[in-house]
């Protein structure tokens, strides 16, 4: 049986009849919840990063879940011990505000991360969303990680490259730092959720001011609830020559049938065959 640790490197769950139904989910599925205790108290960003690497450092824990997203993640970063992480890996997984752990996580110590539902998300969770769980932790069988998804092409071409990405805000707020993501060689990925047009307008050239879309392979556009992905993509069409390999997935981000994505994983993007398929044969966890 895989034992999972829950962390709260965010916010809390308000009603603790979603965060016991979550629990009961994830046993469910098999998995044996260690800290079953509902978290009432917001953590220190110090508190935060003891929290991770204690779960990272027990034998006894497999995976790491975390609670939720919303805000405060990236605080916790000054604080995280990187080299104990590298010397313990095992899946640690979230989204949204999660993104801001998750890439800076693979670029300090080359363990693969995973994008995909918190415990939040696991109350009513829907077969597709648990099909790519799965697929994800038990190390990828199918290979193809859009497998069963939606997807529209923006410019077609073939591209491999390194899996990154997350929330857009998220990953924003990121660049300048100390843990901004490198996006060379990088098949990028993005997803928000209820930000206006002009506010993704301006994160999306902050980007393309900053260089950061210089060097990536392909793009995969998520769900950007209230604006269609076409607006999303005709900010960058506007403003660069788009030389790589675009599409829009509906299932990335804030929705019901999720997938689950590997951040770091080596992958080839194909939009004639509207496929991702996942290259990386070494991950930390193996298959289980």
């Amino acid at each position: 049986m895989n034992n999972l640790y829950i962390v709260t490197p965010s916010y809390l769950i308000r009603k603790k009849r979603d965060f016991t139904a979550g629990i009961g989910q994830l046993q469910q599925l098999g998995f044996k919840v260690l800290n079953t205790n509902f978290p009432t108290a917001l953590l220190s960003p110090q508190e935060k990063a003891r929290q991770i690497h204690a779960a990272f450092a027990d034998p006894e824990v497999d995976i790491i879940l975390a609670l939720r997203g919303g805000y405060s993640a990236m605080k916790s970063l000054p604080f995280i011990d990187f080299n104990l992480i590298s010397q313990h890996p095992k899946i640690i997984a979230g989204f949204s505000d999660l993104s801001a752990l998750l890439n800076p996580i693979f670029e300090r110590t080359g363990l693969v991360t995973l994008h995909g539902p918190m415990l939040i998300n696991l109350d009513q969770p829907t077969e597709f969303t648990l099909k790519s769980l799965m697929n994800a932790v038990t190390g990828f069988p199918e290979k193809n990680l859009l497998k069963g998804a939606r997807i529209k092409v923006y410019q077609p071409g073939v591209a491999h490259g390194i899996l990154k990405g997350g929330n857009l805000i998220t990953l924003t707020a990121l660049l300048q730092t100390d843990w901004e993501i490198d996006t060379n060689g990088a098949i990028l990925f993005f997803e928000d959720v209820d930000e206006q047009l002009h506010q993704v307008d301006r994160y999306l050239t902050q980007w393309l001011l900053a260089g950061k879309f210089a060097g990536i392979k392909g793009l995969i556009l998520g769900d950007f609830r209230g604006l269609k992905s076409r607006q999303v993509y005709e900010i960058l069409a506007s403003q660069m020559a788009i030389d790589f390999p675009v599409l829009h997935c509906p299932n990335i981000g804030h929705v019901a049938n999720k997938l689950t994505l590997p951040i770091g994983a080596e992958v080839e993007l194909d939009t004639a065959r509207k496929r991702l398929l996942i290259h990386t044969t070494a991950l930390p966890w193996g298959s289980r």
